[in-house]
C-alpha cells in the first residue's frame, strides 16, 4: 500500500528556516513526481512546488520562490522541502502528494497519493 509521511513541521519565528521531509513505504519516490501543497486555516489547499520524475525539473508558486527548495534525497527516498525567510502567510499545513505522470504540474487533481500534512506555524 503507498502511504507518504509528511515530517519536520512546527513553530519558527518570521525569518526563520524549516525543512520539511516527504517520506513513503511501499514505493519509490523517485519513480513519482512529488508535489507539495499548503492549506492555510479557512481557506483552500494551493500547490507550492513539484519536482518532476522524469528530469527532477522543478516549479515554485510565485510567492515562495526564492525563498523555497524543493530536493530529493534518494538514498533516504525522501523529497525535502526546505523553507527559509518564513512569513506569517506561511502558515498552514503543508502536504506532499505522488503523481504518476514523468511530467511536473502544480495542478492538484493531477496527483494520486496524499499524505496527511504537517503543521507549519510562523509566529512570534
Amino acid at each position: 500500500q503507498v502511504q507518504l509521511v509528511e515530517s519536520g513541521g512546527g513553530l519558527v519565528q518570521p525569518g526563520g528556516s524549516l525543512t520539511l521531509s516527504c517520506g513513503a513505504s511501499g514505493f519509490n519516490l523517485a519513480d513519482y513526481t512529488i508535489g507539495w501543497f499548503r492549506r492555510a486555516p479557512g481557506k483552500e489547499r494551493l500547490s507550492v512546488s513539484y519536482i518532476s520524475s522524469r528530469d527532477n525539473s522543478t516549479d515554485y508558486v510565485d510567492s515562495v520562490k526564492g525563498r523555497f527548495t524543493i530536493s530529493r534525497d534518494n538514498a533516504k527516498n525522501t523529497v525535502n522541502l526546505e523553507m527559509n525567510s518564513l512569513k506569517p502567510e506561511d502558515t498552514a499545513v503543508y502536504y506532499c502528494a505522488a503523481d504518476h505522470a514523468p511530467y511536473g504540474t502544480l495542478w492538484e487533481h493531477a496527483y494520486d497519493y496524499w499524505g496527511q500534512g504537517t503543521q507549519v506555524t510562523v509566529s512570534s
